[in-house]
């Protein structure tokens, strides 16, 4: 029995030194992909107000939200910027280059879903808090104690984008009243009423804000 046990761990170490290796390697592919120029056209004609490397930010935007999507292993993760969200809508149009894409740097095809489609409420609020600590994570930042947004959160304040979502590290009422979520609960920060940890994602209790879902 024992080695049995023993042989069942050793197999699934394997399995697992094999997950990250693959995942560094579709990284690795990701970070030296050039996105087709239609992304950035179709985000000038959204956001005109946005200059070239602005619009630059955005696609690197999108790259980490593949990169996020990457290490989230199968996992829903939801989309934390409007600006970011349409530059994937345009990609998507690309169908054969998107899936091309999905198939060979994410490793799964990657579906775009409506955070109304969504199973439930509860779908949308994991997956924003998904993408919240693998973003901080990607970026050298405590989910629980962050200092700073990482770049998909930060976003669409940045630069300013009509509608965008807006985050806060400043938890008290005037950030609630401006109309901003609260990154403090996302990741479960001072106040934040954190739950245990789920697969090591940080997942917590509250609310967070973000649109569309990729699983």
């Amino acid at each position: 029995m024992m080695m049995w046990v023993l042989g069942l761990l050793a197999a699934l170490g394997l399995a697992r030194a094999a997950q990250v290796l693959a995942a560094r390697y579709r990284l690795n592919r990701l970070q030296i992909y050039g996105f087709p120029d239609h992304l950035q056209k179709r985000v000038a004609k959204t956001y005109p107000h946005l200059t070239p490397d602005e619009r630059s930010v955005v696609i690197e935007g999108l790259r980490q939200f593949f990169a996020v999507s990457i290490q989230a292993r199968g996992r829903r993760v939801a989309m934390p910027s409007q600006a970011v969200d349409e530059a994937w809508h345009e990609f998507i149009l690309s169908t054969r280059a998107y899936r091309r894409f999905c198939l060979r740097i994410v490793g799964r095809f990657l579906h775009h879903t409506p955070a109304e489609a969504m199973r439930s409420p509860r779908d949308a609020q994991d997956g924003i808090r998904r993408a919240w600590a693998i973003a901080c994570r990607q970026e050298g930042i405590d989910p629980r104690k962050p200092n700073r947004l990482p770049l998909l959160f930060a976003l669409d304040s940045r630069l300013k984008i009509p509608g965008g979502f807006v985050y806060s590290l400043n938890c008290g009422l005037g950030a609630a009243m401006a109309g901003t979520f609260c990154a403090g609960h996302i990741g479960c920060s001072s106040g934040g009423g954190c739950a245990g940890d789920s697969g090591g994602d940080g997942d917590g209790s509250g609310d967070g804000g973000g649109g569309c879902g990729g699983d």
